[in-house]
């Protein structure tokens, strides 16, 4: 039992896990990647910078070279020429070569990015006005909601545990927890409005739709708790949905299965199921015999089984 309450202590309570990435003051560049997807992302962003650079540094020097070659002092009887055939076929195949060493890797990196075939874990997302709640559905199908820890500075020294002062509006009261190393699929949806999904070290930013169950995927490459937000704007506590994902070894990680199991509630419906039930009234509709109920009734239950 002494690994399973140190797995309680540093996947239930906020204070004691390395920090794997957080926003920084005055940070500029990107946070540390912690996942594969990051790390093309940051390749990408690369490629881009390095484009866009030489592309200003031209413009810029083409428009100095305009500038004093043909100001009016120097030419005093302007040119007539209208056309010139080589300048208009290099500027029209110049930027489409561009384009094309810009869109190949973008591609490569939007099939990477979208799904995994090998999931070792999956996890679905579901945003809420206005927080988190997140299911296991392959590691017993339990439940729990996510709520921000602390909104202002001194409501974070007030949770200060072990002298480790929770940061403000990034630490959770319960933390998602994957075991490092492993591909996660994660689904992500809404009940009310529009959510996104967000944490920058991943290179994951998926929106949750009402009705609509998009997919993506991470794999956190080293233990630590890494954070991030809800991205979509959804509502006047917007502000206060933040995201905490701790990747800790895959030993701590099924000892934190197991108490979990015991410790938060089961989910009664599968996602993409219809609740008990449901099914046959829908074929009763379908014969005619609602029982009383009309067609919309029997959809409706369908559909709300559907959603738990």
């Amino acid at each position: 039992m002494s690994g399973l309450a140190a797995v309680a202590a540093s996947g239930l309570a906020w204070p004691a896990a390395a920090l794997g990435a957080q926003p920084r003051p005055w940070e500029m560049g990107y946070q540390a990647a912690g996942s594969p997807v990051m790390d093309q992302v940051e390749s990408f962003h690369g490629l881009l910078l390095v484009i866009i650079t030489a592309i200003s540094v031209f413009v810029l020097a083409l428009l100095l070279y305009v500038m004093v070659r043909f100001r009016e002092g120097r030419n005093p009887t302007p040119s007539k020429t209208s056309h010139n055939t080589m300048i208009e076929v290099l500027w029209t195949v110049v930027p489409i070569m561009i384009l094309v060493v810009i869109a190949i890797p973008s591609f490569k990196l939007l099939y990477f990015a979208d799904r995994t075939a090998d999931a070792g874990l999956t996890i679905k997302a579901v945003g809420h006005q206005w927080y988190w709640s997140y299911e296991y559905p392959d590691s017993g199908n339990f439940t729990f909601d996510s709520r921000v820890v602390c909104r202002t500075a001194d409501e974070c020294t007030q949770a200060a545990k072990g002298g480790v002062t929770p940061l403000r509006l990034l630490d959770t009261d319960q933390r998602i927890v994957v075991p490092v190393n492993t591909n996660v699929r994660l689904l992500v949806t809404a009940v009310d409005v529009i959510h996104s999904w967000a944490i920058p070290a991943f290179g994951v930013k998926l929106d949750g739709v009402p009705g609509r169950l998009n997919e993506t995927w991470f794999k956190a490459e080293r233990e630590g708790v890494y954070y991030g937000q809800c991205s979509e704007l959804c509502g006047v506590d917007h502000g206060f949905m933040p995201i905490t994902v701790e990747a800790v070894s895959k030993e701590k990680f099924d000892a934190w299965v197991k108490m979990a199991q015991e410790k938060f509630d089961k989910v009664e419906t599968p996602a993409g199921e219809p609740a008990k039930g449901a099914a046959d009234k829908e074929k009763k509709a379908d014969a005619g015999t609602t029982g009383g109920k009309t067609a919309e009734t029997t959809n409706a239950v369908e559909l709300a089984g559907r959603a738990q």
